[in-house]
């Protein structure tokens, strides 16, 4: 069982067997476990609404993470962090983010149900190319009367490298039925290195947007090279927007490049 307590740790990472804590040393022992009544059961756990993390090499991300759970007494305060390891039990052998905070800002829906929310700092310094995959979110409650439940593997949510792409359309321009050339480059975070590198044999969409529509359409697809780069000719027909549109990978997201103009004389 762990106990609410302060934990000491660097940018929000931390190894998990600091959050194992003995009742004799919580911060607060009114947390602990009353055993003649029933523990508190958690519904749900939202990390960042919902969605993949992705990180860049250097700026750190503040993830929301929604706690859900009822108990007779009401709910005092929940706990949830973002963890790997190579064993089962996370506080033999784990590594995870940690929230920034002592404790959830919790939200009553009635007497018995309470939402909770606390913020983690996600750092791409403390992770590898290896890390951008599924990790495992682990959620707990503490009822009013100090009665607790956890679950290591509640949920789980997905790392990955943050994606960029370019785009530029020449010449500009152009006399209509002559060649436009659109070139570009699709890279994305590379953890290991703490720099961006180019996402090779990748199928990314070349897409045009008519002068006065909010609309893209798909004119072509492309490969990226071995580098990342990307290029193709079109043929110049009217005056619009070029872009290239990346639809994403398990480890990396979906990216649209910001819309180049071409005037078609």
């Amino acid at each position: 069982m762990r106990i609410r307590a302060t934990v000491a740790a660097v940018s929000g990472a931390l190894a998990l067997s600091a959050l194992a804590v003995p009742v004799s040393q919580a911060s607060n022992p009114s947390f602990a476990l009353t055993r003649a009544n029933a523990a508190p059961v958690i519904s749900k756990v939202v990390v960042n609404s919902g969605k993949p993390i992705a990180l860049g090499t250097t700026a750190t991300k503040k993830v929301t993470v929604s706690v859900t759970a009822s108990h007779s007494s009401g709910i005092e305060d929940a706990l949830s962090y973002i963890w790997r390891g190579r064993d089962s039990n996370p506080n033999l052998y784990g590594f995870g983010f940690h929230p920034d905070g002592e404790r959830a800002k919790c939200k009553a829906a009635n007497a018995t149900t309470s939402t909770c929310t606390l913020t983690i700092t996600v750092d791409p310094g403390y992770l590898w190319n290896t890390n951008a995959t599924t990790w495992r979110v682990y959620a707990g409650a503490w009822g009013k009367d100090g009665n607790f439940t956890e679950n290591d593997r509640f949920s789980s949510v997905r790392f990955q490298r943050l994606s960029r792409l370019t785009v530029n359309a020449s010449p500009e321009p152009v006399k209509k039925g002559r060649t436009i050339t659109v070139t570009g480059k699709l890279d994305r975070a590379n953890w290991d290195t703490r720099k961006y590198a180019g996402y090779a044999s990748q199928s990314v969409k070349l897409q045009f947007r008519k002068k006065n529509s909010s609309t893209y359409t798909t004119v072509k697809t492309v490969k990226s090279s071995n580098t990342g780069t990307l290029k193709t000719t079109v043929k110049a027909v009217e005056d619009g927007y070029w872009r290239w549109s990346f639809a994403g990978t398990t480890s990396t997201p979906a990216v649209n490049a910001t819309g180049d103009f071409v005037d078609v004389k």
